[in-house]
């Protein structure tokens, strides 16, 4: 059995570059692997967007690397979902070019001329599954992997790239189920429908993303970067527009009157802390009585 590779230099930095919740590892100039790392459950911030801004950055202008593979550092989260009490105001106002800090980043990350990959483990809830959308490729640990939308039940609606990007995977019908339900979807379930590409059985996992990864690694930049765009031609990619809308609409969600009712009682059941509501969110999602 092929073993897996232990990294052997990380990657440094610019000087102007840091990363809190970003672990950088660069197996080889071609092949990269970033680690998602936020305590204690992986929740994607504004700070999180601004340091994967500053690494598209690099990833954007890096000439020998091919593929890049995204995982946690904590093997029940891959991201959770959305923390909307953290430096919210840098994230909140458009761009130059009218589209929003996140929509220009998912925009931009899908037309990288690099090849990128989500290895699911855990948990991956509304933006953690738009950011595995945004991925190029997504492999989840059969065992371990759990993608949702929740947003729904809270009183919002997704808004980073799910409604655009969940109807051209799965199909209308499938995504009003993922959607309108706000239920944890299996990653057998998850690779029927089209969601992830494979579930590989967790004993295999890392093996099997690593060989992977390094199979494409091995292939010429140019050739893999081509394919990538013409495939992206031909394949219907949501044009960022929509997205920013549903963005925009996603962030007026979060003062309608069902959101006000519904989030302070997610909070009092655990959101953002390893709690039985993060752990089982499906299941406490579905029950709550906002009369109650």
């Amino acid at each position: 059995m092929r073993r897996y590779f232990k990294p052997t230099c990380e990657l440094v930095p610019s000087m102007t570059t840091t990363f809190q919740q970003l672990k950088i590892i660069r197996h080889s100039a071609a092949y990269w692997r970033v680690s998602f790392d936020n305590p204690p459950i992986n929740m994607l911030d504004a700070r999180t967007v601004q340091e994967l801004v500053q690494l598209l950055e690099l990833l954007e202008t890096d000439q020998y690397l091919r593929v890049v593979v995204f995982d946690s550092t904590n093997l029940e989260f891959f991201i959770a979902h959305f923390d909307t009490g953290t430096e919210m105001e840098t994230i909140l106002t458009p761009l130059p070019n009218g589209l929003f800090p996140w929509v220009d980043f998912v925009d931009r990350f899908a037309k990288l001329p690099v090849v990128t990959v989500a290895a699911i483990r855990g948990r991956a809830r509304g933006v953690g599954s738009e950011f595995a959308l945004a991925c190029d490729i997504r492999f989840g640990s059969l065992e371990k992997a759990i993608l949702a939308h929740f947003e729904v039940g809270a009183g919002a609606i997704p808004g980073g790239g799910a409604l655009e990007r969940l109807p051209r995977l799965v199909g209308r019908s499938r995504t009003l189920e993922i959607i309108l339900g706000a239920e944890d979807f299996d990653a057998v379930t998850a690779e029927r429908y089209g969601w992830i590409n494979r579930a590989i059985p967790d004993a295999e996992f890392e093996n099997f993303v690593d060989a992977y990864a390094r199979r494409i690694a091995s292939f010429d930049k140019q050739a893999l970067a081509e394919a990538k765009r013409l495939i992206n031609a031909r394949s219907n990619e949501p044009p960022a527009a929509l997205i920013n809308d549903a963005h925009s609409t996603f962030l007026d969600s979060l003062t309608w009157p069902g959101t006000s009712k519904r989030v302070p009682k997610l909070m009092a059941l655990g959101s953002g802390q390893r709690s039985d509501l993060e752990l089982n969110f499906s299941r406490h999602v579905g029950y709550l009585d906002i009369d109650g």
